[in-house]
């Protein structure tokens, strides 16, 4: 018998419940009274306390007090139950009922849908969720959201979820990581990059776990290298390539993000120009050898694989062929190191005299290299920017064609070197002193006798030694060195 039945028919009252049917009928609109009898009524059987309830609920439909207590009686008398029993429906239409008069109450609507979550009506749940929404006002769907989103990773209904989260972003932008990490765990990767990317670009954008913008650029970059068959809205090269612009402390990730995007794409080609780029644009030797690393294992692996093919099929002349370009692209990168890690400190510190003369050393045996570095290395360093002694670059260029028996280039050499603007008058002198030592190994005597001569003689206007007002050229004849 259900308790709407019962109240049809005649109400049998036991000899210890007329004191309180006397006081209802004296204060039949008495709230206090009512939950009084209720109290006394809970160690009855399950109909007899309902039948109490639903006769109050007759008299006072507009008390939430009774309401509530009358639906926690009820989801607490189907506890333990089968989700398939009728009287859970009973149940539903007790709070069908409730929302009648209670459609304001926020813990009504959130007791119904935890309710109805529990029973597992998918489609119907989230009706009742939408309809709290509506019926609510704004202010207070803070509480009704977190239930809605817990139903939805609940259950295997990616679809809905994800058509609800684009809704509560709508009123909740700072919860976007939530969202973001839901559309991970359902594999709906494209949309994840999508909201990632809308996130990094938020510049007011605070996370609620603590990750800063470059956190969140490292796992945008992470997320569309790894996936490039799922991620198909974004732009992945152009992302990348902000992120090289915005944050350039960590090029060598960014770099090796990008490569490997095109790697899992299977544009081999496209990743070794990438990492080609990356190599000779990184600044820092921190970048440079995580993408030196990342390209050696490129190779080594292509390498590999292209073995393995020819060792488990009859290899033919074209598979020789590539097994051989690779092997020397790889030998030709492991050769380039030393010189790719020097072109590193040169985009450092384009003025560092050791680091060009270890450059010229990397060329040895190369003299067309050797003389494009030292060309390059006078015509880049400037004296007062140099690290180190600048005129030794001039004294081993000319000794360079001294030692291959151009003379008459070294000569040239020298000359120019008494032109440049040192910043110290021993520097000038230090060129003299060489030029006059070269012509000496050449027994040219009186050649070396007359750049003495000319590092020695007067200038038409005098100038102190010290005066740094004045060019080197014109203080040099007092420097001691010229002068032994």
């Amino acid at each position: 018998m259900t308790p709407t039945e019962s109240l049809n028919i005649d109400i049998d009252v036991d000899e210890e419940d007329v004191p309180f049917e006397e006081e209802i009928l004296r204060n039949a609109y008495s709230v206090k009274h009512w939950l009084r009898y209720i109290d006394h009524k809970k160690k009855a059987p399950r109909y007899g306390v309902n039948i109490v309830y639903e006769r109050a609920l007759k008299e006072l439909p507009g008390s939430y007090k009774i309401w509530y207590n009358y639906l926690k009686t009820r989801r607490k008398q189907v506890r333990g139950r089968c989700i398939t029993d009728p009287v859970y429906e009973e149940v539903n239409n007790a709070f069908e009922r409730s929302l009648v008069f209670m459609h304001r109450m926020p813990r009504i609507w959130m007791d119904y849908c935890s309710f109805m979550t529990m029973q597992c009506k998918i489609t119907r749940t989230r009706q009742i969720f939408d309809r709290a929404l509506r019926a609510l006002p704004i202010t207070q769907h803070h509480r009704i959201w977190p239930l809605y989103l817990d139903f939805l990773q609940r259950f295997n209904i990616p679809e809905t979820a994800v058509r609800v989260y684009r809704r509560y972003l709508k009123l909740f932008p700072e919860n976007a990581e939530e969202y973001i990490e839901y559309l991970t765990s359902v594999d709906r990767l494209d949309e994840a990059a999508q909201q990632l990317a809308s996130v990094v670009d938020m510049e007011n954008f605070v996370s609620k776990h603590g990750k800063s913008n470059h956190q969140l650029w490292n796992e945008l970059c992470e997320l569309i290298s790894k996936n490039p068959d799922k991620v198909h809205s974004l732009n992945v090269d152009a992302i990348i390539r902000g992120g090289l612009r915005r944050y350039t402390d960590q090029l060598g990730h960014l770099w090796n993000s990008l490569a490997d995007y095109y790697v899992r794409s299977g544009l081999f080609e496209r990743a070794r120009d990438i990492y080609e780029e990356a190599i000779q644009t990184v600044t820092t030797v921190r970048d440079f050898s995580q993408v030196f690393d990342a390209y050696a294992q490129f190779e080594e692996l292509n390498l590999k694989k292209w073995m393995e093919e020819a060792s488990e099929s009859a290899s033919g002349e074209d598979t020789d062929v590539n097994i051989e370009i690779r092997f020397a692209r790889f030998e030709y990168l492991m050769e380039r190191r030393l010189l790719l890690l020097n072109s590193v400190l040169l985009r450092q510190n384009p003025h560092n005299v050791p680091e060009w003369h270890k450059r010229v050393k990397l060329f040895e045996g190369k003299p067309t290299e050797i003389i494009k570095t030292f060309t390059e290395a006078v015509q880049t360093v400037q004296p007062r920017l140099a690290v180190g002694k600048i005129h030794t670059l001039w004294v081993e260029f000319a000794k360079f064609y001294e030692a291959n028996g151009q003379i008459d280039d070294a000569r040239v050499v020298m000359e120019k070197a008494t032109q440049v603007d040192y910043v110290k008058v021993d520097d000038l002198a230090s060129v003299w002193c060489e030029w006059a030592e070269m012509e000496i190994r050449q027994e040219n005597f009186n050649g070396a006798l007359g750049i003495m001569h000319r590092a020695t003689a007067m200038p038409k206007k005098r100038a102190a030694y010290h005066d740094e007002k004045e060019p080197v050229q014109m203080r040099v004849y007092k420097s001691l060195k010229v002068c032994r």
